[in-house]
């Protein structure tokens, strides 16, 4: 014999459902108006000319780009930049740095955590690592290029407990749990 099923068990199962519709399309909506506004912003710089900047009479060349990553640990989307274009906290204009900040993504492992940095351009020599706690920081340089950044780990690390390798450009940082 078929069991009915409870029609305000249906009905939650749907509200349900629509709450998570609800929400992905509006996290959707929300990162098309970034993106508007992104855009206007990079035609803005383009148009006025103030993208470029010089330190020390070099020419220092703007990178500018982002991450969008959705669903990690609940926390929904999330946009995160990379590049040598910060926003000067004093004057609210763009400004150029001579050092780049690397994409990053940090994946949880078993036993592990694995940091993954792209720095194109940079080969193993070219990295140096230091570890206080949980404050990972990368910084790597060669030639012109300049990277660096700082990544908060999900605990604390000791040195002799970390590896790093590197091939064409992207690293590869291991950090063993005890």
């Amino acid at each position: 014999m078929a069991k009915k099923r409870d029609k305000s068990a249906d009905q939650k199962d749907g509200m349900n459902l629509d709450l998570g519709l609800t929400g992905i399309l509006r996290g959707l909506s929300n990162l098309v108006e970034k993106l508007g506004d992104l855009a206007e912003k990079g035609e803005e710089l383009r148009q006025s000319g103030e993208i470029g900047g010089a330190a020390g009479g070099k020419q220092i060349k703007g990178v500018y780009g982002f991450t969008v990553k959705v669903g990690l640990g609940g926390e929904g989307l999330k946009v995160e930049p990379f590049g040598n274009i910060h926003k000067d906290k004093a004057t609210g204009q763009a400004v150029v740095q001579e050092i780049r900040e690397p994409m990053v993504d940090i994946f949880e492992e078993e036993g592990q955590v694995l940091v993954i940095a792209e720095m194109p351009g940079i080969s193993l020599e070219d990295i140096q690592l230091d570890v206080k706690d949980d404050i990972l920081t990368l910084a790597a340089q060669k030639g012109e290029k300049r990277y660096r950044k700082e990544v908060l780990l999900p605990g604390a690390f000791r040195r002799d407990k970390i590896t790093v390798s590197c091939n064409n450009g992207v690293a590869e940082i291991k950090c063993r749990r005890e």
